[in-house]
């Protein structure tokens, strides 16, 4: 097992809060009429297109312009500051969160996710984007993740922690569900690495869950599904099933999507360094099993036609 459970998250949303509202506000008062289509960096009345398209779907693209993109929280992300664990508590900056093209992303763009340190907490930034909307219960969930076995930058052996999973809003919910894709490229509480952690959660505090580990370096671009429907949930990457979690260890309520780059502890000092983790797109269908192949035919189906984002979700 990779680990105890995470510190309390006391999650906390503040840098880019009351900016990027005013920013959505204005968008969402624009004229209706304007368009609702594909989002290209264009201007704000177009970030918030009406909810057309296949039903209960969600797919992004990540073709945003930057952290304070306007069509970013119109889309329903937040980026996570200020307070709290995993990792180093206290560390999580927005600055770690930007949208650079990248010529092996399927769209051109990634959300990259960048966590830094130079052995201090004061040094140490982590990285962490959620959705806002918390109506993610049974279906499918999934997105193509580029995994760094090293650092961008610097001296290689910190224990850091690359994540795609959806969670409660809440440590302390009765009906507390989580589901894990971590990644530790070194390992990390007594373990060597590297490693990748399927662990599916009944509760937080106490820790109750089950997992399973692949001892395996994973460096590169890779396509993570979660599929929880008809009372299990299985874990499949690249198409290979991984782990499949039943019994009282499925989801019990709607969650939020995160995607997070942070670090477990701080081992050594003696210069600063870099991780990266990159995601190329995300893709949620409400209610249905979908597998790896057909989702990749789906998301190909939006790139070919020029979309960038869907949300027919419905709402909580």
């Amino acid at each position: 097992m990779s680990q105890p459970r995470r510190p309390s998250r006391r999650r906390t949303w503040t840098a880019l809060t009351l900016p990027v509202l005013l920013c959505a506000l204005a968008a969402c008062s624009a004229d209706p009429a304007a368009g609702g289509g594909a989002h290209a960096g264009g201007p704000a009345q177009d970030a918030s297109p009406a909810p057309t398209g296949p039903p209960g779907t969600l797919f992004d693209d990540f073709n945003y312009t930057g952290a304070d993109d306007p069509s970013l929280a119109a889309h329903g992300w937040e980026i996570r500051t200020g307070g709290g664990g995993p990792g180093i508590k206290d560390t999580w900056s927005a600055d770690g969160v930007a949208f650079p093209s990248d010529p092996t992303a399927e769209g051109g763009k990634v959300l990259r996710l960048r966590s830094s340190t130079d052995g201090t907490e004061q040094g140490t930034a982590q990285a962490e984007v959620q959705t806002t909307s918390r109506n993610f219960f049974t279906g499918t969930f999934a997105a193509r993740v580029h995994l760094s076995d090293k650092p961008t930058s610097g001296r290689d052996g910190d224990h850091v922690v690359q994540t795609f999973f959806p969670i409660s809003p809440s440590d302390s919910s009765e009906n507390y569900s989580e589901l894990d894709f971590e990644y530790l490229p070194n390992g990390g509480w007594g373990s060597v690495g590297p490693q990748l952690d399927n662990v599916s959660w009944y509760k937080a505090d106490p820790p109750d869950r089950i997992h399973k580990t692949l001892k395996r370096r994973l460096g590169g671009w890779h396509t993570m599904v979660i599929t929880a429907m008809d009372g299990k949930v299985t874990y499949s990457l690249d198409g290979k099933k991984l782990f499949t979690s039943s019994g009282k260890y499925v989801p019990r309520e709607q969650m939020d999507i995160h995607f997070s780059n942070w670090l477990i502890d701080l081992p050594f000092t003696g210069g600063p360094r870099i991780w990266d983790m990159k995601v190329d797109w995300v893709y949620y269908k409400a209610d249905e099993a979908v597998s790896q192949k057909d989702v990749q035919k789906t998301v190909d189906g939006f790139h070919s036609t020029g979309t960038d984002y869907i949300n027919t979700v419905p709402k909580p």
